[in-house]
């Protein structure tokens, strides 16, 4: 470690994969600031580089690296890694250039007291707000870790294995993490987590999802409140009517992963195309505008040609707003990557091609139902034109990227928008001054 008796440090923090991984680089820039150190935008200008490593695809695991040796590359004095991927691999982590030390996942959420050797005893995060960090990881919405883990054992996922069982944080912990984002002028807050939809049942006397919503909602000030994805057995119809609160966004991600039951079923999803159908159709009866996206995987071992035309033609039936398709690529340590019927790379890249196409078409339906239409936008990034004013891109509150153009600089309002044309996968819009308009 570079001497941090004399001066600060200057730390560059970033991550590859999940809003979790985003809301623990968040954390960690607390964590730092609150111990007397500065955030920079660039590794280049950096004593000490963080880097959240991911291992969910064969992807994200390059990703990773190469992000590792960029950051060594431009200079970085040293490299700390942690996360999915180093936690699984920590000897070919501790091998890249520049990296003086591996962070393993079960001990990261007090990696700054690790890395900078100090006593929990003398570290208060408490008094220090929230601030945006600064380069890339610049963002408006504060991603809130409230759970970690999972105790499911999805034959394709290997975050089980890299993150270990599921375990909650406490009510009064979110809270002060939320009020500290809000005094720290976060508008939205995304509440992430492994597992999110089984937050309070570990706890000695278990709880739900839905208690720590209503409880977020009624003692904080949050402008927005969105949640990350949800697996579809955590939830029922009750859960709906959290959306009689307008501060919670209307936006539900669930994870199906396939439209084929048997397929399901080797993927150890506890979950059917009938109750998933059952499930959407309810949000939808209390919300009908509501944002339901996906995931979903193609490729999975002993797909066949009958099984991936039915999971087609169920994610084209569910008229999902939009969603994520992951061509299946098997991970060491899943008990998937032993299956028989591996599908061949082309035919899982054609399926992943077929099945985007299927999604964006759902998407675009999705997006022209609000033409003509006013909504409330958070903005979260503004470049400037030149004397003609700012080119803004922000996000409603059902997870629609839209772009407007703006005489002031909007960054990190909400501001209401009339929606004016379908542009690729977002929005066009011009500003309301006038709502009577």
């Amino acid at each position: 470690m570079p001497n941090t008796e004399n001066h600060p440090l200057r730390i560059h923090l970033d991550s590859v994969g999940c809003r979790l991984n985003q809301s623990e680089i968040e954390t960690y820039a607390r964590q730092f600031r609150a111990a007397g150190h500065t955030l920079v935008a660039e590794p280049a200008q950096a004593d000490l580089v963080v880097i959240n490593t991911c291992a969910v695809t064969a992807q994200a695991a390059a990703d990773s690296r190469k992000k590792i040796r960029s950051a060594h590359r431009q200079g970085a004095g040293e490299i700390v890694v942690t996360g999915c991927w180093s936690s699984l691999e920590p000897g070919k982590a501790a091998s890249l250039p520049g990296v003086s030390q591996v962070v393993a996942n079960l001990e990261k959420d007090q990696l700054a007291l690790k890395v900078l050797d100090l006593p929990q005893e003398t570290f208060d995060l408490e008094p220090v707000e929230r601030e945006p960090i600064p380069g890339a990881r610049l963002r408006t919405r504060a991603f809130i870790k409230v759970q970690d883990g999972c105790d499911n054992r999805c034959t394709f996922c290997i975050t089980t294995v890299a993150r270990g069982a599921g375990r909650s944080v406490p009510v009064d912990t979110i809270l002060e993490d939320i009020r500290a984002a809000v005094e720290g002028g976060a508008q939205e807050i995304v509440l992430t987590g492994v597992h999110l939809g089984s937050w309070g049942k570990d706890f000695d006397s278990p709880t739900h999802l839905r208690y720590l919503v209503e409880t977020i909602l009624s003692k904080t000030d949050v402008p927005r409140l969105r949640l990350s994805s949800l697996e579809p057995w955590n939830l029922d119809e009750h859960f709906f009517t959290l959306w009689q609160e307008p501060r919670l966004c209307r936006q539900l991600h669930l994870p199906l992963q396939s439209g084929c039951d048997r397929t399901l079923r080797r993927m150890a999803r506890r979950t059917t195309g009938a109750s998933f159908a059952a499930l959407v159709e309810a949000a939808r009866k209390v919300s009908p505008e509501v944002a339901i996206t996906t995931d979903v995987i193609v490729g999975f071992p002993g797909e066949t040609e009958d099984e991936f035309a039915e999971s087609l033609a169920f994610v084209e039936a569910m008229q999902f707003a939009g969603g994520h398709v992951f061509t299946y690529s098997a991970r060491p340590g899943t008990a998937a990557a032993r299956f028989a019927g591996q599908v061949d790379l082309p035919l899982r890249k054609a399926r992943n091609a077929t099945m985007r196409l299927v999604l964006a078409e759902s998407g675009k339906r999705y997006r022209q139902r609000f033409l003509m239409r006013v909504l409330p936008v958070l903005w979260e990034s503004a470049a400037k034109l030149g004397p003609q004013g700012w080119t803004l891109s922000g996000l409603t509150d059902n997870y629609l990227r839209i772009s407007a153009q703006a005489p002031q600089q909007l960054w990190n309002t909400i501001t209401p928008v009339r929606v004016t044309g379908v542009n690729g996968s977002g929005l066009t819009g011009e500003l309301v001054t006038d709502l009577s308009a």
